[in-house]
């Protein structure tokens, strides 16, 4: 058998399939905390509770109501996206001109409200969530079986972080999104409601996490406390990534997952931590991080 570094080669490549896949899911959430840190200039720790409601809010519908996969793989966002658009203005809007510790507190807090009310309705215990008929199985490719869920997974992470990007550096519409958070007052000259653009935008960011959270529920156990530890990585990618880069965000989460992958291969000890490690090196050559703006 091939080995590669004394490993075997379908364990090595099992496990750089599972760091891509984990990648995949840091690269979709650090991209909507960078969306809105970018453009809303506040740190939404609530992320990874609006992550959790998107899976438990799939498990519910399919659960109860018998809606399948597919349909929610589109609603459970809009549905999650609407609740972020309720808390970016009821809470939200009061905090943007203040320092950035008030929304990190502010979202925090949120965040225990969130988690708290899905465990009093469903406890900690993980909830069963089937994969969809279709991507059940794997593929062959000889020197790995490959599930074909996880593959799917990598792609449509793929797709919707490219679309973000694109959406966001190479539309007009995302042209008033960076204008609007420069300077609001000329963008409203031209007609148009920043602080509306401002509560979609939030609302987009929050939607992507439950994308994210609806790819996640047939891979993790899905429970109100799933996003609780997933968050801090992926903290850690976004500042790495740099904090607002819509790129950094992208291409550091995918490889942060990929490294963590071989780590745990080579030195399984070292696999929690070797994120941190990373961005305490890069906080302390470059601060803003690897693709963000000097100040």
């Amino acid at each position: 058998m091939d080995t590669i570094f004394g490993v075997p080669l379908p364990a090595l490549m099992s496990q750089l399939l599972l760091g891509l896949v984990n990648g995949s899911f840091y690269a979709i959430l650090s991209l909507g905390l960078a969306v809105i840190f970018g453009l809303l200039n506040v740190i939404n720790f609530a992320h990874g509770a609006l992550f959790m409601m998107g899976a438990i809010v799939t498990w519910m519908a399919m659960h109860y109501l018998g809606i399948n996969y597919w349909v929610m793989l589109v609603l459970a966002p809009v549905v999650v996206g609407l609740f972020g658009i309720v808390l970016e203005r009821l809470f939200l809007r009061w905090i943007y001109k203040l320092d950035h510790i008030y929304g990190l507190l502010l979202t925090l807090g949120l965040t225990l409200l969130i988690e708290g009310a899905f465990r009093s309705a469903y406890g900690v215990a993980g909830l069963s969530y089937g994969t969809p008929d279709i991507l059940r199985g794997g593929i062959n490719l000889g020197f790995m079986f490959m599930p074909k869920y996880r593959a799917w997974v990598v792609v449509a992470s793929l797709l919707v972080c490219f679309f973000t990007w694109f959406m966001i550096e190479k539309t007009r519409l995302g042209s008033y999104l960076r204008a609007g958070t420069e300077n609001p007052r000329l963008v409203e000259a031209f007609g148009i409601n920043v602080p509306l653009m401002v509560t979609l935008t939030y609302g987009f960011g929050v939607a992507l996490a439950a994308f994210a959270g609806v790819l996640a529920a047939p891979i993790y156990q899905v429970s109100p406390l799933m996003g609780q530890n997933l968050i801090i990585t992926v903290f850690a990618v976004v500042v790495i990534g740099g904090m607002g880069s819509i790129m950094g965000s992208i291409i550091t989460g995918l490889l942060l997952g990929v490294v963590e992958g071989l780590t745990r291969v080579y030195y399984p000890e070292a696999s929690s931590t070797v994120v941190f490690v990373i961005m305490a090196i890069v906080l302390l050559i470059r601060p803003a991080g690897l693709f963000g703006k000097e100040q």
